[in-house]
């Protein structure tokens, strides 16, 4: 399938990015992600691979949209939890 990324035309076939994506370990996933085989990759990590372009040229709206017409899952993934302190604030010992 043609997409459009970063002003740049490419031919993207399902099976090229998932094996594109077999070797490569998912960062942590924060903001847009997009689950390929039982992984789940923030969605710049994928175009960066299969589009070989830097993160910055691209965002990632484009690519969200771009692998949903490839038929993957794409999916927000929540921000972390603040780690929990046992101080009370304003109380000091």
């Amino acid at each position: 399938m043609r997409c459009v990324i970063a002003h740049f035309p490419f031919d993207f076939l399902k099976s090229e990015v998932e094996q594109l994506m077999a070797g490569i370990t998912p960062e942590p996933a924060l903001g847009p992600c997009v689950v390929i085989g039982r992984r789940t990759y923030p969605v710049k990590q994928v175009g960066a691979v299969i589009t070989r372009q830097d993160r910055r040229d691209f965002t990632a709206g484009e690519m969200t949209r771009a692998l949903t017409r490839l038929g993957f899952t794409c999916v927000t993934a929540p921000a972390p939890a603040p780690p929990e302190s046992t101080e009370l604030p304003g109380f000091q010992f």
